[in-house]
Parts: C-alpha cells; sequence; structure tokens
C-alpha cells in the first residue's frame, strides 16, 4: 500500500470549471471562456521570431546555465530594470507559480499575508509547504497595525486578481520603504503589470530592487502571452535568499527550457520581437478597455467592489452568478474562490477575464442581456 502525505491543498476549481467548459463545447454548446486567466485577444505572432533560432545550436539542446542564459537575464535587467540591477541577482524559472513556490520553500517566515481578495493558487502553494498563512484588508490596515506584520511576508499583485484594479504606484512604494524598516517581507507578484507599460517605459521595478526586504516574481504569461513556454523570472538582493534559492532551483527543474529562454531574449533585444510584443499589447489593452467599459455602461459590472479605484487588469467582477452566466454560455468563476466572504455574498458574484475579442465579448453579453438577465 502506498501511504500519501496529504497537503491540504485542492485541486484548482479554475481548472476544474475549464474541462467542464470544454466538454459542453465539444459537445456543440457556444461557449465564451471568460474563466481562464489568459490574453485571449489575440495571439502574439511568434512566426518571424521562432524563424531566427537555431534549433541545432547547443543553446537550445544541452542544458541551461542554473540561473538561466546570461543573456536574457542582461535582456532583463535592461527591460525591466533599467540595467539598475544585478545580473546575479536574477534567476529564470518556470513560470510564475513555480517561481511562487520556490520562493516560500525559500523563505523562513512564520506567516504569509494575502491579500482579501486573492489568487486561489496562493493558499494551496502555502499549504502544500505547511506555511501558516493570513489576510490583509486593505494597504491602510497594513500601514495602521505593521508591529503586526512583523517577521512576516505580504503578498501584493497589482492589478490585483481577481478585482483588477490598481493601486497608485507612489502609495506602493511608500508602504515598502515603512515595511522595510520593520522587517517585514514584500513578495511582489504582479504579472499583469507590464502588459499595460510597453517593455522600457515603466521604472517601477528599478525603484523596487533598491529594497533588501523585496522579492520579485515575474511572469512573461500575462505579458505577452507565452503561458504555454512557463517562463519567468525571481529577483531579489538578499544574499542568503538567493544562495539558498539557487540550489531549491537546481533540483526542482534542472534548468529552464532553454527554447523558451532564447524565445523570450529575442521578444526582449530585437527589433522584430519588439515590434510583435507591443503590437500584442496594443491589441489586447485596446479591446480590455473596451470591455470593461462595456460592463460599465451596461451596469454588468459589480461597482460596489471600486468605490475607490476602477479595473484596469484583465480581470473584473461582474455582478452575476456562475449560473446566470453559464446559462447563456459565459463561462466564470464564482467569487468565493477568491475571497473568504461568506458565500451567500461571494456566490452572487463572478471574476470574470475581460481579455478576449471585443466583438465576442458584446456578442454574448447582448445574448445575456436582451433577454432580461
Amino acid at each position: 500500500m502506498i501511504k500519501v502525505n496529504k497537503s491540504g491543498a485542492k485541486y484548482s476549481a479554475i481548472v476544474a470549471i475549464s474541462e467542464k467548459l470544454r466538454k459542453q463545447k465539444a459537445e456543440g454548446k457556444d461557449i465564451l471562456f471568460l474563466n481562464r486567466g489568459i490574453n485571449a485577444v489575440t495571439n502574439i505572432n511568434l512566426k518571424e521570431i521562432i524563424a531566427t533560432i537555431d534549433f541545432n545550436s547547443p543553446d537550445i539542446q544541452v542544458y541551461p546555465p542554473n540561473k538561466g542564459r546570461l543573456e536574457l537575464r542582461e535582456a532583463i535587467n535592461k527591460t525591466f530594470f533599467h540595467n539598475s540591477a544585478n545580473t546575479d541577482n536574477i534567476f529564470i524559472s518556470n513560470g510564475g507559480i513555480s517561481a511562487l513556490d520556490l520562493i516560500f520553500k525559500t523563505l523562513d517566515t512564520k506567516k504569509v499575508w494575502l491579500p482579501s481578495f486573492y489568487w486561489g493558487a496562493y493558499k494551496n502553494i502555502l499549504k502544500i509547504n505547511d506555511i501558516a498563512y493570513d489576510f490583509y484588508e486593505s494597504l491602510e490596515f497594513i500601514e495602521n497595525n505593521i508591529d503586526q506584520f512583523k517577521d512576516s511576508a505580504i503578498i501584493f499583485c497589482d492589478p490585483n486578481n481577481p478585482l483588477g484594479n490598481k493601486t497608485d504606484d507612489k502609495k506602493l512604494l511608500a508602504l515598502v520603504e515603512k515595511l522595510q524598516k520593520a522587517g517585514v517581507v514584500a513578495v511582489w507578484d504582479s504579472p499583469y503589470r507590464t502588459l499595460f507599460h510597453e517593455w522600457g517605459d515603466d521604472d517601477f521595478y528599478k525603484k523596487l530592487i533598491k529594497f533588501n526586504n523585496v522579492i520579485i516574481a515575474e511572469s512573461f504569461s500575462k505579458s505577452v502571452g507565452l503561458s504555454g513556454q512557463r517562463i519567468g523570472f525571481i529577483h531579489c538582493i538578499n544574499k542568503g535568499f538567493n544562495e539558498e534559492l539557487n540550489i531549491k532551483l537546481l533540483f526542482a527543474t534542472n534548468g529552464i527550457n532553454a527554447f523558451s529562454q532564447v524565445l523570450v531574449e529575442q521578444l526582449l533585444t530585437t527589433e522584430k520581437g519588439k515590434q510583435v510584443v507591443s503590437d500584442f499589447k496594443t491589441k489586447t489593452t485596446t479591446d480590455i478597455k473596451k470591455n470593461i467599459q462595456y460592463l460599465i455602461d451596461n451596469k454588468l459590472l459589480a461597482s460596489e467592489f471600486y468605490q475607490e479605484t476602477i479595473p484596469v487588469g484583465i480581470f473584473v467582477i461582474a455582478n452575476k452568478t456562475y449560473d446566470e452566466l453559464l446559462k447563456h454560455g459565459i463561462g466564470s468563476v464564482p467569487l468565493n474562490y477568491f475571497t473568504n466572504l461568506p458565500d451567500e455574498i461571494a456566490n452572487k458574484y463572478t471574476r470574470i477575464c475581460v481579455s478576449v475579442p471585443y466583438v465576442e465579448f458584446v456578442k454574448f453579453f447582448r445574448r445575456l442581456k436582451s433577454l432580461g438577465n
């Protein structure tokens, strides 16, 4: 008999919902997949980029360096940190979720604090690693109770998943400075941020890396639609953390897929690569904005969650239930998967992905509106 060491983590509800919707699609039902966390307005056009990659080269066919290819880390330093980082502090990871798992495995902390509206995977990764967690209500709550967070780590996701709202950068940086003085670790997991900036134009990460209490987890899944390539990076300037992370990275991955590394390097450094990234971002963010505005204009956005902010990310909260939307072929995820609000409240709402073609989005929601829902 095989004995199992159970973590208490649960299989992803979002994956399970996707499987259910794919089955309905295969049975002939017209489905709009707004349950997924991927940018689906358009695919990034990689045809010309891939044609420049020599698959027979040692760059592709041998084990890559443990931290990742130096050329890629240099490109990340230039693009994300304006050449202000030390490439030795950049570690290529197997996507964002793997990066977070490695971070939590490496941190010695008594507790990790999550935002009150959170990505469900946070909880499950922490359970698997047997790390205690709790929730903070707002940035003001953190500021007013900083002593409560001592010797802990706090996750920041901005724009937020599931709300999609954005906090002012100056406010975020001021809070990080206070946390550093209080000895609190900040884990920065904001994979949607760079979708809304041209690469090289945003200096927020450059400002973040002056703090030795900050660990950045970044993914290329959201910013350029490379979910299938499973690639991201981790940055931290703490020497002890990096030494242990380097060991854990080796035995967890033995190096990250060489093709995905070369591919991202081409996107970051070549004129063709930069152009296809820019095209992808422009088309994607244009339809995201139009879809959000459509929800606002038709009173389908759960405005009670956006009293002081407006959604800008790839997700928003709709004021319809999962069943109401599914009845009209719209996939979603009930809000209770992302919050500790009582089910009788949370189940009135759904998280939907608004990063889909505007024409398709409107077609399905007009159908819902025309039937008086």
